[in-house]
């Protein structure tokens, strides 16, 4: 049973970012406003080879309905094994094909980023994905190109493969993070295309999500990095609130924690810090939080610690 995504009003997306895009944190931000989230990005050889940390990679929320499963690899023979696996996988509303990844590991296996220098080639995993794959949605994740701006071809040889949305960062791979996200260039993929096209690329606030809508023209938002200690936002830009009240803070926090501790046990006290300092950031008392906050492992002190900070 797959769950349509619907296009028509304009999607809020949590992009895959390492490390962060875990299931708590997809979870939060599902709750509060994003309408679709994606895997962190899964090595499709990986996948082949039955890797149980990448098969952890794939678990999702309850809460995740629809949930697309990103994945990365230039091989067509993997590609095909990864989506045969993907297929008996429950859960899975679509396939994304990671086309924008600029960390050299991925680029010098000709994934990623680096297939936007090989559009024919990109064209064909797409088209490979799409026969395969029982899954509702094939989608793919590109930048602007690789060191010259090519959004025009990009969306065309996505659109030409047959998937049925694309999120487009407005930075090309040389621009890494952080060269200026060009939204005018992905005005231009959307002019170009009949498909849903999302935008992506330093949306960190209420007003710039409104700035890039009006200058892209796309009525559909991804946000990663600026949903890093900031979940709120699709709260934000989904209510069209200015600023969030701290009691809003508070309760997202606090979801947000308790689903750390639900998925990680114990452990969840540990890693939920980087979290927390982010969250922190800005705020008076930050620093003092900080440092009470890093030498506490029980949960419920966790928990005081946090009520305490954000309600002050």
């Amino acid at each position: 049973m797959s769950h349509e995504i619907d296009f028509s009003k304009g999607i809020l997306a949590l992009a895959p970012l390492a490390g962060f895009t875990d299931p708590p944190f997809r979870s939060v931000v599902k709750q509060f406003g994003a309408d679709l989230t994606f895997s962190e990005m899964i090595s499709a050889n990986a996948l082949k080879y039955h890797s149980a940390k990448t098969y952890g990679m794939i678990q999702k929320s309850p809460l995740e309905v629809p949930y697309i499963v990103q994945i990365a690899g230039s091989d067509l023979d993997v590609i095909k094994e990864a989506v045969l696996i993907l297929n008996d996988i429950e859960g899975i509303d679509g396939i994304d094909l990671n086309c924008g990844c600029p960390v050299p590991k991925v680029v010098s296996q000709e994934a990623g980023s680096s297939l936007l220098l090989n559009l024919p080639k990109l064209q064909k995993i797409l088209e490979t994905i799409k026969t395969h794959s029982n899954k509702r949605y094939t989608s793919a994740k590109v930048r602007l190109g690789f060191v010259t701006k090519i959004p025009e071809e990009i969306a065309k040889a996505c659109e030409d493969a047959g998937v049925d949305f694309m999120s487009i960062h407005g930075r090309t791979r040389s621009g890494g993070y952080k060269a200026e996200v060009d939204y005018e260039a992905i005005a231009r993929a959307r002019q170009t295309v009949t498909i849903p096209v999302i935008a992506n690329g330093d949306i960190t606030s209420y007003e710039k999500a409104l700035h890039v809508k009006e200058i892209t023209g796309c009525n559909s938002l991804m946000i990663g990095r600026g949903a890093v200690g900031n979940p709120w936002i699709f709260y934000q830009i989904k209510n069209e609130l200015a600023y969030v009240e701290k009691s809003k803070m508070l309760e997202i926090v606090l979801e947000h924690y308790h689903g750390m501790l639900d998925f990680y046990g114990e452990r969840g006290v540990g890693i939920f810090r980087k979290h927390l300092h982010t969250y922190s950031k800005g705020l008076q008392e930050a620093a003092d939080f900080r440092n009470r906050i890093n030498r506490i492992e029980n949960t419920q002190l966790m928990e005081e610690e946090i009520i305490h900070f954000f309600r002050s």
